[in-house]
């Protein structure tokens, strides 16, 4: 549907998660992906979606002069908002264990930001959703980074995941958005344009 009315433009996703390059399957998008590395670095005075915000446009920031005219350029960031911090991938098996450990039986707040970049302008959008864990078992946390190895995953879980099913209680906000797409967001914006 949304295919044929973006027909004019090119899609560029510039994200290497394939789980945002699967959600962009899904909606039924022509799009191709182009990736750069960035270092993801922010003002430490920034705070909740002022953070994606930032990182989102700063990842489309390297394609500075590079997009031609019919090209959207797709860029986005996800974090996880607890206690007054910002909770990224982590880094080792150990500090995964300390996040989820300071998830368990708390609510916790992940945050996208979507970055569309023409060369004519920059429009960024975010989606805020609530997530509630149980409690969660030293030995249950174990098994899940074992087996799922979660390092490439903002808050160290997949919410699609075994924890997501046995862990999460309450959500309030989008699906999708904890898996690190605001979808219905992304397909309205790009709707809109069509």
């Amino acid at each position: 549907m949304l295919r044929n009315k973006l027909k004019k433009y090119t899609l560029i996703l510039a994200s290497g998660s394939p789980r945002r390059q699967q959600f962009f399957k899904d909606l039924d998008l022509d799009f191709e992906i182009r990736l750069k590395e960035i270092e993801e670095i922010y003002p430490s005075e920034l705070k909740a979606q002022e953070i994606t915000n930032y990182l989102a446009i700063l990842k489309s920031s390297a394609f500075e002069g590079e997009l031609n005219p019919n090209e959207i350029l797709i860029t986005s960031d996800t974090i996880v908002w607890h206690n007054q911090k910002a909770l990224g991938k982590p880094k080792d098996e150990k500090e995964a264990f300390e996040i989820l450990k300071s998830l368990s039986n708390t609510t916790h707040e992940v945050i996208t930001s979507v970055c569309f970049k023409t060369n004519e302008k920059i429009v960024v959008l975010h989606e805020i959703t609530k997530v509630t864990f149980n409690e969660l078992s030293e030995e249950s946390i174990r098994y899940y980074l074992e087996k799922y190895k979660p390092y490439d995953k903002a808050g160290a879980y997949g919410i699609q995941e075994w924890i997501g099913f046995i862990g999460v209680s309450k959500i309030e906000g989008s699906y999708a958005n904890v898996m690190g797409m605001p979808t219905d967001k992304v397909y309205e914006y790009l709707n809109n344009l069509a």
